[in-house]
């Protein structure tokens, strides 16, 4: 699995309170669900994929160190792909983290 594993390990950290955390290779990355949804995805170089949904997309892509998330010629609307350099300490990485967390718990239970 091509994800850096000090993300994963970090990310699992934050997320080590919950019980309702899954684990999920996706994406080339390590997924971490919340009740069944997509919450975040460690990849590769320390690159974080959040969930932030549609309504909060504008403002978190307007946010230094983001990008779209594209699948082919499409744009992921409502997710971002956070480089390294906007994660560089524990509260960056946690506010993103938290972010989609907050989305995908917003979302009815699968």
């Amino acid at each position: 699995m091509a994800y850096d594993q000090e993300l994963a390990q970090d990310v699992r950290a934050l997320l080590a309170g919950r019980g309702d955390v899954v684990e999920k290779p996706m994406f080339g990355g390590l997924g971490f669900m919340v009740s069944g949804h997509l919450a975040v995805c460690a990849g590769h170089t320390r690159e974080l994929l959040v969930r932030v949904g549609p309504d909060a997309y504008a403002e978190a892509r307007a946010r230094p160190g983001t990008r779209d998330f594209v699948m082919g010629d499409r744009t992921a609307k409502g997710w971002v792909i956070v480089d390294p350099t906007s994660l560089d300490s524990e509260a960056q990485l946690e506010r993103w983290v938290e972010r989609g967390v907050a989305f995908a718990a917003s979302l009815p239970p699968k």
